[in-house]
């Protein structure tokens, strides 16, 4: 039998009930926060904000619970943020947040080059990728340029041999 779930019960509250935690060991430089900012934008909100509900303290989502801050995000939902609620005494809702921030990967360079590459054949304008994505120029040219270097190289591999042989 399914478990009832937080995710069962996602509420609309004022951004402004809500506090972060003063814990988190988490850090998202600016770029990556603008990013989140316009991913909300473009997209909607497609996470909730993870929250303790007898505290109103984030467990997982600061960042999130951040840019909803931003005027631009608070207009789309009247300043409100979806959280769901979790319960558990500070030590669980540690743990709860390393979990969440160690839960997610990392990007590959091979995959992100053909996923850039990709756009690009699709007829999006580099300029666009670089903001929709908040890539420097620079970033999008070393992507491009790497995900086709076997390619380029004449191989069709990803594979590159040895420059040299340990004698």
């Amino acid at each position: 039998m399914r478990r009832p779930q937080p995710l069962d019960k996602v509420e609309w509250v004022s951004r402004d009930s809500v506090k972060p935690n003063a814990y988190n060991p988490n850090h998202v430089p600016p770029p990556e926060l603008r990013l989140l900012r316009i991913s909300i934008l473009q997209d909607g909100w497609t996470q909730p904000v993870v929250v303790h509900r007898a505290t109103m303290t984030v467990v997982d989502g600061e960042h999130r619970w951040t840019v909803g801050g931003d005027p631009e995000v608070a207009a789309m939902t009247d300043g409100k943020i979806p959280v769901v609620f979790v319960e558990g005494d500070e030590a669980a809702r540690m743990m709860s947040t390393i979990r969440h921030n160690r839960a997610r990967g990392e990007h590959l360079i091979l995959p992100m080059g053909d996923i850039v590459n990709a756009l690009l054949k699709h007829g999006h304008d580099k300029s666009d990728v670089c903001f929709l994505l908040q890539m420097e120029d620079e970033e999008i040219e070393r992507l491009t340029d790497r995900a086709g270097m076997p390619e380029k190289m004449g191989r069709g591999t990803s594979e590159f041999n040895q420059g040299w042989v340990p004698g």
